[in-house]
């Protein structure tokens, strides 16, 4: 009855890392502040990055706009994070992000709710005239080197949800992915930012124009109910590894 017991438990218990750590570390101002996350044959990887970035992963949230709770977990300067987790080197991304839900949950000690509250913001969206990227190879490692800069994004192989999330902090607006497309593509886009202290930033298409000329996709603005997830409770020290 003991074993039987046991057994059940090991079933119902949520996926998890087979080895993982959970690292406060200074911040490293020399590298790029976007912290997508990174997956490669059963390794998830997420550096530099506040709570809010791996909750942000985890759940695939593309914006601050989806998520609420303490200020910290938001402050790049102050609380920020190296977390490494391993599993089987078959292990699906989908699954590897489950598995990091499961350990910030247990390492911040954290409690969370969800809701639904209206916001505005900008869909990403395929273009009625048709896309114009292509899919990544399958094969390709998941821990390429992609580019974002303001004006310019070079990626190998990027998923739509974090292309999302690099747009909305070059556009400082909340972006959505609601492409509908699940694999990885490769996507170089260039365009002209908006001007700085009114002084033109360079000529070329607008953000907005770059992306269905070059890209296939477009940005629509929406507003409705979103499902938010609130965070009731997180220790800023999170359990020892």
């Amino acid at each position: 009855m003991v074993s039987l017991l046991l057994n059940l438990a090991l079933l119902q218990a949520p996926p998890a890392f087979d080895v993982a750590s959970v690292k406060p570390v200074q911040l490293k101002t020399d590298s790029y502040m976007i912290n997508l996350g990174k997956t490669n044959r059963g390794e998830l990887t997420l550096g530099n990055a506040t709570l809010s970035d791996c909750l942000k992963f985890a759940y695939g949230l593309n914006d601050d706009i989806q998520m609420d709770g303490p200020e910290w977990i938001r402050r790049k300067g102050e609380v920020i994070f190296d977390i490494i987790g391993k599993a089987a080197p078959d292990t699906p991304r989908e699954q590897l992000k489950i598995m990091l839900q499961t350990l910030l949950t247990e390492r911040f000690q954290m409690k969370m709710h969800r809701e639904q509250r209206q916001a505005s913001y900008l869909a990403l969206t395929q273009s009625k005239k048709g896309l114009k990227i292509e899919e990544a190879d399958p094969e390709l490692p998941g821990n390429l080197v992609n580019t974002f800069h303001l004006g310019h994004i070079d990626a190998k192989g990027v998923y739509m949800s974090p292309l999302a999330t690099v747009l909305s902090r070059f556009m400082r607006h909340p972006v959505l992915d609601e492409t509908g497309l699940k694999g990885r593509y490769t996507v170089k886009l260039d365009w002209t930012p908006d001007p700085v202290d009114g002084k033109p930033a360079g000529e070329g298409p607008s953000i907005y124009t770059a992306l269905q000329e070059q890209l296939g996709l477009k940005l629509e603005s929406r507003k409705g109910p979103l499902e938010v997830l609130v965070i009731d409770h997180a220790e800023k020290v999170p359990v020892a590894n």
